[in-house]
């Protein structure tokens, strides 16, 4: 039992290790090629960590030969368009200039309610309001509105917005972000005495963030609270 115990944390960790050279891609944005990796990946660790009697390093050897045809088929990508288009295919055009292009759903064995129900999730009630639809190689729908039906930005009306940056945590959980700090310019003493505003000291506070026009947002850890 122990062995078994012992055996899957040391799998994890491996597979965790691979996992992480592979990138940060989430589920349903893989590519073909990589999900079949992953699912290797997991078939073959599956098999050592409940079977003591195989070696463990039957599990890891074949799972770092995946990592290293992850990292060649990866390189052949970026370095090849020709490669990158048989190995991960090209995206589908299903609805082109508001027509609905039935030829690219039958090769894509894509139905108009799947087609429907993409685009609810793309915040799009109405097949007439899309200008394009787009399947990516990844399985993802990019859909592109009218006109007329897209959000209107500051440049429609001729404004230009103030830069804003990205906001910074400066603490988590009662954590000082020292490298955050160090970004903005700023050290801890500054720190205390904007924190101390909310009448609080900086590991008192659940979160601390800093943004480009300046503004700071605190807010108290629970257990502070009155």
């Amino acid at each position: 039992m122990l062995i078994t115990f012992l055996r899957s944390i040391f799998l994890y960790i491996i597979i965790l290790i691979v996992m992480r050279f592979m990138g940060k891609r989430e589920i349903g944005q893989l590519q073909p090629f990589e999900l079949v990796i992953a699912i290797m990946i997991a078939d073959l660790a599956s098999i050592p960590m409940t079977e003591t009697g195989i070696p463990i390093q039957n599990g890891i050897i074949p799972i770092l030969g995946l990592l290293v045809m992850h990292l060649v088929i990866s390189v052949i990508n970026m370095k090849s368009i020709t490669a990158r288009g048989i190995i991960c295919g090209k995206p589908s055009i299903l609805i082109y200039r508001g027509k609905i292009n039935e030829e690219a759903l039958r090769q894509e064995r894509f139905t108009i309610s799947e087609l429907e129900e993409r685009l609810r999730g793309n915040n799009i009630s109405n097949l007439g309001d899309v200008e394009y639809a787009i399947l990516e190689t990844s399985g993802g729908l990019t859909v592109i509105p009218k006109p007329n039906k897209r959000n209107t930005i500051p440049e429609d009306f001729g404004i230009e917005p103030e830069y804003e940056g990205i906001p910074y945590d400066l603490v988590i959980d009662g954590i000082i972000m020292e490298d955050n700090l160090k970004a903005i310019g700023r050290d801890y003493t500054w720190l205390k005495k904007e924190v101390s505003k909310f009448g609080i000291n900086p590991n008192q506070a659940l979160v601390v963030t800093f943004d480009g026009k300046g503004q700071i947002f605190c807010q108290k850890k629970s257990k502070f609270e009155k």
